[in-house]
């Protein structure tokens, strides 16, 4: 009995250590270093909530309202986050137990079909390369509603240097800085919807909206199902960025139980958060609005703004525009951290020169993050000449990444769950099991290749251009080409379920075995009831 206290009592730093000695950067460790686990819980659970908050909630949300109608709006939004949920769920089975860096194009290496790891990593890589340049691009964008005697380069360098300073010292810098601006953005919705309520019901603004926008002509759905179809698109650009999560569970300190917790929370706080801020948008301001679809290219009549204009807050359209400025610094930082982690697994598969396997001694992969800020830089520099026209086309080839790389994970779950029975392993062995296996996963797939091949529908409508519809799908175009020559060149097979290794990388019994759920504490003494009561509230909050 004694010796099952002693195992019980287990410390944090014990947890830490224990985990740091599984990794699959086995080219890291040759040069004495590996990734250092210093994300903690609380920085992964705000970075699951943080990348699903962005323009697309702030800005993009009105325009999906005039398109889809309130009610179209509410129905794609919610659809998009059961579609969201699901990737999570598989994802975070995967990435609980064998907590990597590059997360999703490892897991395609390693059980499913190499040619697909190379595909999604080098694509997902390529995301958000250029991402990193949207976001220096919009920043510029920004400072110019209060700075115009500064030339908007310098904001974009400024705003790199920043990106390079949080991402090649310590991971906990890019943690707390996520942690930090994902709470702002929480503390805005919160407030809004708190905000929107007080004006729909009069409270506040004179005016007694009520439901009166849902029975306009055209009622809740004005465009019937083509408008609740172009709404789902939309959401499902908007929600690109969630699976980051993967990715931190590689420096998570505990991802045996950080990643599950923050896939379990995903869904409501999409409820929370997305659903609620459109409910209120869509009482406050009427779909007929035409400025719902200026909203996405002008901070000043974005939805959040207009409702906040409504309750008298003449300073609304300044808050939202500084919203706005850290939601695309937080984007930029996201997309150098996950890119060059991306990066670094790309290498360690074989898929990527050698060097860019090098981990420094405070843990970061230099050589991943410098070529993802240069690589960034350069794609920026495209949209200052030639009228943008390279940028423009750059943008147009990842424009596809997060829904591919979607499906990808779904996928892959199905072939690893698959692997996983089929050499006689236990499910109650994994730290997280994802629920209604694998219906979950054939609605990903299902739903991800029919708004991947939909969502250039209307280039197809006249006047049909062969660029039109060559910019709408090169991404797919990118994909295919990829997975193909990768097919070709190494001609390498698809990994059979009794190839598949379930030992590289996972976690060790005794880090499993953890009681914390059962009201111990790092000591193995019980919780008063009122601080597990409390927790529990402060992570809800959180």
């Amino acid at each position: 009995m004694a010796q099952d206290n002693e195992k019980i009592q287990v410390n944090d730093q014990t947890i830490i250590e224990d985990v740091q000695s599984f990794t699959s950067d086995d080219s890291s460790k040759e040069k004495g270093h590996t990734l250092k686990r210093g994300l903690k819980a609380r920085h992964i659970q705000m970075i699951a909530l943080g990348g699903t908050i962005g323009t697309g909630l702030f800005m993009a949300s009105g325009k999906a309202i005039a398109n889809g109608g309130p009610g179209g709006a509410i129905v794609a939004y919610a659809l998009v986050g059961l579609l969201v949920f699901c990737v999570m769920m598989s994802l975070g089975e995967m990435a609980a137990y064998i907590p990597v860096a590059g997360s999703f194009s490892h897991f395609a290496t390693r059980f499913a079909d190499p040619s697909l790891g190379f595909m999604v990593g080098w694509v997902y890589w390529a995301n958000w390369a250029v991402g990193v340049a949207v976001e220096l691009t919009g920043v510029a964008m920004i400072m110019e509603y209060w700075i115009t005697s500064v030339n908007s380069v310098v904001w974009s360098v400024v705003c790199l240097v920043i990106l390079v300073a949080i991402n090649v010292f310590s991971v906990k810098g890019y943690g707390e800085i996520e942690y930090w601006i994902s709470f702002i953005k929480i503390v805005v919705v919160v407030i809004f919807i708190i905000v929107g309520i007080c004006v729909d019901t009069g409270a506040v603004g004179g005016v007694n909206y009520g439901v009166s926008n849902f029975h306009l002509p055209g009622g809740a759905f004005p465009n019937g199902f083509l408008g609740v179809f172009n709404v789902f698109i939309t959401a499902a650009f908007s929600f690109n960025g969630v699976e980051i999560v993967g990715i931190t569970a590689g420096e998570s300190a505990n991802p045996h139980k950080t990643v599950p917790a923050a896939v379990k929370q995903v869904f409501y706080r999409i409820v929370l958060f997305y659903i609620l801020s459109i409910l209120i948008i869509g009482l406050v301001i009427p779909y007929t609005d035409p400025n719902l679809l200026q909203g996405s290219d002008n901070i000043s009549v974005s939805p959040f703004t207009l409702v906040f204009q409504k309750a008298g807050a003449a300073w609304a359209a300044d808050m939202m525009n500084a919203i706005i400025l850290i939601t695309m610094i937080s984007a930029g930082n996201s997309g150098v951290y996950s890119s060059s982690r991306t990066l670094l697994a790309l290498a360690t598969d074989g898929y990527a020169p050698h060097f860019f396997c090098f981990v420094n001694r405070w843990g970061i992969p230099i050589w991943s993050v410098l070529a993802t800020c240069a690589i960034g830089c350069l794609a920026f520099l495209t949209s200052l000449f030639g009228s943008g026209v390279v940028f423009t086309w750059l943008t147009c080839l990842t424009s596809l990444a997060g829904l591919i790389t979607w499906v990808t994970i779904s996928v892959t779950h199905i072939r690893f769950r698959q692997g996983y029975l089929s050499q006689g392993r236990s499910i109650t062995a994994l730290p997280y099991v994802a629920p209604f296996f694998p219906f979950c996963d054939i609605f990903v797939i299902i739903a991800g290749t029919i708004i991947i091949f939909g969502q250039g529908y209307k280039s197809f409508i006249a006047p049909i251009t062969p660029t039109g519809v060559i910019s709408t799908y090169i991404g797919l175009i990118l994909a295919v080409v990829l997975y193909a020559v990768h097919k070709i060149w190494k001609r390498p097979s698809f990994v059979k379920n009794s190839e598949m290794d379930f030992e590289t990388g996972t976690l060790q019994e005794t880090v499993m075995n953890i009681r914390e759920d059962e009201g111990l504490d790092v000591n193995g003494n019980p919780i008063p009831k009122w601080k597990q009561i409390w927790s529990k509230v402060i992570d809800i909050i959180a």
